[in-house]
């Protein structure tokens, strides 16, 4: 088997806001054109927080709104284009068409809050971070392909 097609797991404490940064600072770092991120998690899991300090991690110094109500929101960032989803409204996969999903993984990467909404529409190849709430804070549980392994030496 590939190292590219070898499956990293691996699980981070975040324990505050400085972690979580830390955290999207890494993601934001091997982010490249066609890649996912999907963001796994209850309401206030965390997800709009780790990816808003994915973008930041990107150069985004603009306000980064939940795109709960807009369903995509779309920063042009010095080394890509990545979209936001928010996928919580959708009420079928099909609707992923109209808002451009696809053109948008084309076009650069996606952060998608809410996958559970529309699996089959992420690629075989998506970095998946399961935000869960401890007595400590939170936890990412990632999976994704052997390249994201550089997350498990995120100093927090």
């Amino acid at each position: 088997m590939a190292a590219d097609q070898e499956t990293f797991r691996g699980s981070i404490a975040l324990p505050d806001l400085a972690a979580t940064d830390a955290l999207g600072a890494a993601i934001a770092a091997g982010l490249t054109t066609g890649d996912a991120v999907a963001l796994w998690g209850d309401l206030g899991a965390g997800k709009t927080t780790l990816a808003r300090a994915v973008l930041r991690g990107l150069g985004v110094e603009e306000d980064v709104p939940s795109p709960t109500f807009t369903l995509v929101q779309t920063y042009d960032t010095p080394r890509l284009t990545v979209s936001h989803f928010d996928l919580y409204r959708l009420r079928n996969a099909r609707e992923l068409d109209e808002i451009g999903f696809e053109a948008a993984l084309e076009d650069g990467a996606v952060l998608v809050e809410w996958p559970e909404r529309a699996p089959e529409a992420l690629p075989a190849d998506a970095l998946h971070v399961r935000l869960t709430n401890s007595d400590k804070g939170r936890v990412a549980r990632l999976t994704g392909p052997a390249r994201w392994k550089n997350l498990e030496q995120v100093h927090v």
